[in-house]
């Protein structure tokens, strides 16, 4: 008799018996086969059977295939309780890493597992300030299944599964070789009604040539994806080494060549009537009111028009980033006794991605110019007024020879191409352990854990902002037009910038201007854990009424985590023009020692009513170096009063520590805030009262306040080094239904309510300055900061500060809902028509409730998005209130020979419902009627189709061929007011909604 034992570890509480939305079927147990000691994901307790009491939804390495998919983060987002987080398409502000954020709660509040061990966070780079695991790392074809749990698992899994848990249960054991390669393409068909609004801005444009239409079918964005995969055993069947090594391309696409993307929408009743908008870092330049006039005769200046002089920078954005992956590993295991088992895992990945944004320049901020620049002609000279000088001083009229116009310069580096940031995620994993079986009832696990990040970074095509301000302060020698740098000696490198007429700009002041950035940072983790399980059957430690015995499971863990990040002088300084803010640098390391417990208590077995009642228990001990100690806990029941029905529950108390960036990151003012509600205002606004009165400004100082039209403001951003924990509640209820009069078939419904307390986090830049002017609390406006110029975008001193704290909650309630059926078509009186398979899971997400501070209301962002709902607290995307994917696979007898066999044909459905605009939400917390445009109101619902084929040859070559998003469905848009830049790109959420087009790949798993 053979025992077969399985340790897992895998990750959320129980899987669904039957394995409800697992792709693949069950095994076939057959005679005289002992299945025992199977650890569910979610617990560490040997358990005779795979019902468990937590839901979790499986997706099984069949189901990955049939999507295509060649990054992972693909796969995970089509989940409906995975919310859109960093991504391939995200450019402005992205990381270069993919990362979950499962019920919306935030990437560091889900753990990543691989094989029920931690992954270390993906990256020591402080975009975005999360530290979150890295999908990227996890080769897609080594994926035997995904385990994907919602709801805390800290008592089991440690601090960071207050949202949940996802476990990639590697291939092992693998035996023979194996190639797996896929092609990926899109084709989109371009012929939108967003087409009539670029070409209608076009005609309107002061530069019409930056508003072009993209051809009508584009095919762009090829991935191609190559792993090799080796095993082999041990002569005496005692071990085996499982090694792969992996190629990954990914060739970008710009948004320029979706005809829906290729300009940033403005808000408004219509896209039609709104237009296309853009930055006001335009070409050609700005100086204060007016602009250089591309039509005048030689140097001269016209005032300057908000609506047309804008540059249209969308097109040069990435929508997908490029990418080259490359991975390399090994699992190796061997039998060195009875009762050991050495074991080791050897992971590393390469990876190297690029970020592009629209070209750099000038960016609109307070610059001098001297009234002798030999560039100015006289008719400029007579428009510019001098800084400090007499009124009606003009550059023209001024008898000062060190005069200058002080105000408002901007100037697209149109010359140059876009700002790109060149980032390289090097990562490496290690595992070294022995495990093995004590007697018949104890197994122990011992490992040693190390995880390195290693990041690297070049930005380039940025200006530095010193170099602009020497560049422009020209005189002439003895004709000749020289920095005033290079005269007083305080940077003889300094070459003239002419801006101040077309085609004045040379190749060597461009040298000059365009500075090379570097970042960079490392990141490791250390982990020691042990851990004892046991049966207590034998023992006698059972209840009277119950067949099985208590099982448990005791251990101990040690985790440091060390975090450091710099940059060169030109980024910790801020001097990088139009980079977003400055990178200062941070350091900073925790250790954790933790002791945890689990019971599961078998407590009436086999009677009526009862068939099987069980109580399922969990501690965990925490004491942190940073915040001192926590402690975590369940407690779980799951009731089978009849065969086929499962009834089960759960609370569990997570507990979160902060992490390094959120304890250490230096405050520091960057871009944060999409609208500021005081800028831009006609004299008839009856919000220029309010605005007058929350900042103590007069009336002509408010309509004084220019608008940002790129829709971007600044925040002081920073860590709290006197952070406190979070804590979060969940609880779960639900049940599993498997009829017998109906076999293959199985039902969940779990119903989910998380609530997070002291969730860390910034209150949110528009949340504090839309509180601040409805309801002008001194709280909320003594964090906003203006300018000299009453500002919050063109210099470093206008901000809100939007620090990390201890804010109020973030809750959300809902309901899970998988189906799964399998039959043969002849059960149906079809004859040999072959077989059929459905799974189906969807979420409805009844409420999603974020309170900005204690005390305070909460308002809901379920059913709803924008500049509040898509930014506060972890929440990056819209919020829809129903999600599902279906899945239907016809599995057909056809058969030609050894050459086409095992063909089957599968149809997946994705639906997404319809998301409002939170400004229209009568929740007071979230109704604002200056951001309420008709054109943004709705992002109507989106259903998409994949069409999957595969079949197998020769017994040892599987094909696979098929289209995502079959019928080419663009993605809903919305207007720049509502499109925070980062995790809104294009006009659209792009890590959520299909925006690329059709995908059309095939692929082939060849074994030998």
């Amino acid at each position: 008799m053979s025992k077969l034992t399985v340790r897992a570890r895998l990750l959320a509480s129980s899987m669904i018996c039957g394995a409800a939305m697992t792709a693949s079927p069950a095994l076939a147990q057959t005679a005289g086969e002992e299945i025992s000691e199977v650890v569910v994901t979610g617990t560490r307790i040997p358990s005779p059977n795979l019902e468990s009491v937590s839901p979790v939804t499986a997706v099984s390495a069949a189901e990955i295939k049939a999507t295509g998919v060649t990054r992972v983060e693909d796969m995970i987002n089509s989940l409906p309780q995975a919310f859109a987080a960093q991504g391939s398409s995200v450019s402005n502000g992205s990381t270069g890493t993919a990362t979950i954020s499962l019920r919306g709660l935030g990437p560091t509040r889900t753990q990543v597992l691989i094989d029920g061990r931690r992954l270390m966070p993906g990256t020591p780079n402080t975009t975005g300030a999360n530290l979150a695991a890295d999908i990227n790392f996890i080769p897609s074809a080594l994926i035997e299944r995904v385990d994907v749990l919602t709801g805390g698992a800290s008592a089991v899994y440690g601090a960071d599964a207050v949202g949940g848990v996802v476990n990639f249960i590697m291939s092992r054991r693998f035996e023979g070789v194996r190639v797996d390669a896929q092609y990926g393409i899109y084709q989109h068909d371009n012929g939108s009604s967003i087409a009539d609004v670029v070409s209608a801005s076009a005609a309107k444009a002061a530069s019409p040539e930056f508003f072009r239409l993209p051809k009508d079918n584009v095919r762009d964005g090829e991935s191609s994806q190559v792993t090799l995969v080796i095993g082999v055993n041990s002569p005496d069947g005692k071990g085996n080494v499982t090694a792969y090594a992996g190629y990954r391309h990914v060739e970008p696409i710009l948004q320029g060549n979706r005809d829906f993307s290729s300009c940033t929408l403005n808000s408004g009743d219509t896209f039609a009537a709104a237009g296309c908008g853009g930055s006001g870092t335009a070409f050609p330049a700005r100086f204060g009111n007016y602009v250089v006039d591309i039509t005048g005769p030689g140097n001269t200046f016209r005032t300057r028009d908000a609506s047309r002089d804008v540059f249209n920078f969308g097109p040069e954005n990435y929508y997908q980033r490029p990418d080259d992956r490359y991975v390399l590993g090994a699992f190796a295991e061997y039998e060195l006794t009875d009762w050991a088992t050495a074991y080791a895992d050897v992971m590393f990945m390469d990876d190297q991605s690029t970020f592009q944004i629209a070209a750099g320049g000038v960016f609109a901020g307070s610059f001098n110019v001297n009234c002798a620049n030999p560039f100015l002609s006289a008719q400029q000279r007579g428009l510019l007024g001098v800084f400090q000088g007499a009124a009606g001083e003009t550059c023209a009229n001024t008898t000062n020879p060190n005069a200058m116009f002080r105000g408002t310069i901007a100037r697209r580096n149109v010359e140059g191409g876009g700002r790109q940031g060149a980032m390289q995620h090097q990562q490496y994993r290690y595992v070294v352990g022995v495990r093995g079986d004590l007697g018949d009832n104890w197994n122990y696990d011992f490992a040693m854990q190390y995880g390195r990040v290693s990041f690297n970074q070049v930005q380039t095509g940025f200006f530095r902002t010193q170099a602009i301000n020497n560049a422009l302060n020209v005189v002439n020698v003895n004709g000749v037009p020289t920095c005033k740098s290079v005269i007083d000696q305080t940077d003889l490198a300094c070459v003239p910038y002419n801006i101040m007429q077309l085609g004045g700009v040379t190749p060597e002041a461009l040298a000059y201007l365009e500075t090379p950035s570097t970042t960079m940072g490392n990141l490791f983790e250390r982990v020691v854990n042990f851990s004892l399980g046991g049966d207590l059957t034998e023992y006698g430690v059972k209840t009277p009424w119950a067949t099985d015995g208590v099982g448990v499971s005791i251990g101990a863990e040690y985790r440091r985590e060390t975090m450091d990040f710099s940059s060169d002088f030109i980024s910790s300084s801020g001097q990088l023009n139009g980079s977003g803010g400055a990178a200062p640098p941070v350091n900073g390391s925790f250790d954790v020692y933790e002791m945890f417990a689990e019971t599961r208590i078998p407590l009436v077995q086999d009677v009526a009513f009862a068939k099987n009642l069980t109580m399922e228990l969990a501690f965990r001990y925490s004491d942190y170096s940073t915040i001192g100690t926590t402690e975590t806990y369940k407690i779980a029941g799951d009731w089978e009063p009849i065969d086929g029905l499962r009834i089960r529950g759960g609370y569990n108390r997570a507990v979160r520590a902060p992490h390094v960036l959120e304890l250490f990151s230096p405050q520091n003012v960057v871009l944060d805030g999409t609208q500021d509600p005081c800028a831009g205002l006609s004299a008839n606004d009856p919000l220029v009262a309010r605005c007058a009165q929350a900042f103590g400004l007069t009336t002509a100082q408010v309509l004084a306040i220019e608008a940002n039209s790129a829709n971007q403001y600044n925040g002081l951003n920073g860590g709290n080094p006197d952070l406190d924990p979070e804590t979060a509640d969940t609880y779960t209820v639900g049940f599993v239904y498997q009829p017998s009069f109906l076999p293959g078939f199985n039902l969940s419904v779990d119903y989910f309510d998380i609530k997070v307390k002291d969730f860390i986090s910034g209150i949110g830049a528009d949340t504090i300055i839309t509180r601040c002017v409805d309801t002008l609390d001194p709280f909320y406006c003594n964090l906003v900061q203006r300018d000299a110029d009453n500002s919050l975008y063109l210099s470093n001193q206008g901000f809100v500060r939007n620090t990390t704290l201890n804010t109020g909650s973030l809750a959300t309630t809902g309901f899970d809902i998988n189906v799964g059926y399998r039959t043969d078509l002849e059960n149906f009186g079809l004859g040999n028509s072959g077989g059929l398979s459905f799974n189906f899971v969807g979420t409805y997400l009844d409420t999603l409730k974020v309170q900005p501070l204690p005390g305070e209301d909460a308002f809901d962002c379920a059913g709803y998005f924008g500049n509040i709902c898509s930014v506060s607290g972890g929440l990056s995307a819209p919020n829809p209130e129903w999600r599902h994917k279906a899945r239907v696979t016809w599995t057909t007898p056809l058969e030609y020979g050894d050459w086409f066999k095992d063909f089957s044909l599968s149809l997946q459905w994705r639906h997404f419902s319809k998301v409002t605009l939170d400004a229209y939400s009568k929740d007071p917390g979230l109704n604002n009627p200056g951001l309420q445009y008709a054109s943004d109101k709705t992002l109507k619902a989106r259903d998409y189709f994949d069409l999957t084929a595969s079949w197998t040859m020769r017994d040892n070559i599987n094909f696979r061929a098929g289209v995502n998003n079959l019928f080419d469905k663009d993605p809903p848009l919305t207007g720049s007011s509502n499109c925070p830049t980062g995790p809104c790109n294009g006009n659209t959420w792009a890590q959520m909604y299909d925006a690329f087009g059709r995908y059309l790949f095939v692929g082939a798993t060849m074994d030998f």
